[in-house]
């Protein structure tokens, strides 16, 4: 018996581990005979699937049932919960029975404690913050190691900064760059990546370029494009404090005359060399300009979490902000 759980707000990433899942424990031959999707946002759904995970494969390879969007983990009445306890300890071990939810599951319910019983695999698929390149990097190496992309530390670095926490992106970003780089032996570089991905054209990165160059008409052109790409509000202003925190950190601390690899550690950026492209994005910029817009940005976030227009805040922000730098 083999049961998973996979939770999160990441659809597409879960997606991905689905499809991957089911092709390690499915024969092709025998797919259409062995596989159930079910929807288990009711209990006799939930009930229809565990009969399911009861009944051996035909032919070769495993059985595969997969009760999605499930709320077993959120609440689960006393009739399922005894469904659930007399059919787990029965399921064959030619059976995977796999549990997807968009909620974190609640540890205080019975239901979730007895499959924390049965060792129940569970993985987390929820959107990386677009402020945290240390977890975008690494998300990228892991799944371009996955579709066997070689890229140089610099390009994951390019790549996780154009596609962010856009997970459908960055797998169509891949897609391209492993057609490119069929049958080469060495890493794709960061130009390479730059020239090939489309991702890079507007970016809420590039957005506060624009701002810390005092690119008024720039940053505004870059953000009716990021709002027109759907990107949230709230997402950008938090990349953007991000970010100036980030320039502002790095500005104080060279002055005070520390070293790359103390900056670095202090920033949690993992890579040191790092440190000298932010040194060159700040070496013009007045500390007085970058303190300035912290306070900026905090009015920002609080006006788009009390509701107020999005669009026109945004703008009036984006204003504010690069006619500090100009």
């Amino acid at each position: 018996m083999q049961i998973y759980l996979f939770w999160g707000e990441d659809d597409f990433a879960i997606a991905q581990a689905v499809t991957s899942l089911r092709e390690s424990v499915l024969d092709p031959k025998w797919a259409t005979f062995n596989y159930d999707k079910i929807t288990a946002d009711r209990a006799e759904a939930v009930v229809d699937g565990l009969d399911r995970a009861l009944t051996p494969p035909f032919g070769s390879g495993s059985r595969f049932v997969w009760l999605a969007d499930t709320t077993v983990t959120q609440q689960c009445s006393a009739e399922l919960l005894a469904q659930l306890e007399r059919t787990l300890p029965v399921i064959p071990p030619t059976t995977v029975l796999l549990l997807t939810a968009s909620k974190k599951p609640d540890s205080r319910l019975k239901s979730t404690k007895l499959l924390d019983k049965f060792k129940v695999q569970v993985r987390e698929f929820s959107p990386i913050p677009p402020w945290n390149e240390k977890e975008l990097a690494q998300r990228v190496r892991q799944v371009a190691g996955d579709m066997g992309v070689k890229l140089t530390p610099t390009a994951i670095e390019v790549l996780a900064e154009g596609t962010g926490s856009n997970t459908r992106l960055l797998y169509g970003e891949l897609e391209k760059l492993l057609l490119f780089a069929r049958g080469r032996s060495q890493p794709l570089r960061p130009e390479e990546v730059e020239a090939l991905s489309s991702c890079r054209a507007q970016n809420t990165f590039k957005l506060a370029d624009a701002i810390r160059s005092g690119d008024t008409s720039g940053a505004l052109e870059l953000l009716a494009g990021l709002i027109g790409r759907g990107e949230s509000g709230i997402g950008m202003a938090a990349v953007l404090t991000g970010k100036f925190r980030i320039w502002l950190w790095v500005k104080l601390m060279v002055q005070a005359g520390d070293r790359d690899d103390r900056i670095a550690q202090t920033l949690d950026l993992g890579n040191p060399k790092r440190v000298y492209y932010f040194r060159q994005e700040v070496k013009d910029v007045s500390l007085e300009k970058l303190q300035k817009t912290l306070p900026l940005l905090l009015e920002l976030e609080a006006s788009l979490k009390r509701g107020r227009d999005e669009v026109s805040t945004l703008q009036t922000k984006v204003i504010q902000l690069s006619s500090l730098f100009r």
